[in-house]
């Protein structure tokens, strides 16, 4: 369990790294950037982002999950405001990257399943 866990913990902060690569605005300075940035957007997910998506859930309903997307790109954005050396330059980017950290997340789960 531990292990499997710590292996999700890497292979995401390898995701992040990936979207600073393919988008333009996000910069992560080195790999225990991405690592403590993880953490954070963990930590963000599981409390506001949390919040939020219980709150807006009719508005997500409407907008066909949509409004997800927002959320987590605005965790994003708030992960690098608040992480040295990660930083997402404007909301757009956070947008794309969300986007994108969501089709590598897929990738990897398929990968290690």
């Amino acid at each position: 369990m531990l292990l499997r866990l710590l292996l999700k913990w890497v292979l995401d902060g390898f995701a992040l790294l990936i979207v600073t690569w393919l988008v333009p605005g996000f910069e992560v300075a080195n790999f225990g950037s991405a690592l403590v940035a993880v953490l954070v957007i963990g930590f963000l997910n599981v409390t506001l982002g949390l919040l939020l998506k219980v709150v807006l859930f009719p508005l997500g309903v409407l907008t066909l999950g949509l409004v997800f997307l927002v959320i987590n790109a605005l965790m994003l954005k708030m992960a690098g405001a608040l992480v040295p050396g990660f930083r997402v330059k404007g909301f757009l980017s956070a947008l794309v990257g969300a986007c994108v950290l969501a089709v590598i997340h897929v990738l990897f789960a398929i990968a290690v399943h």
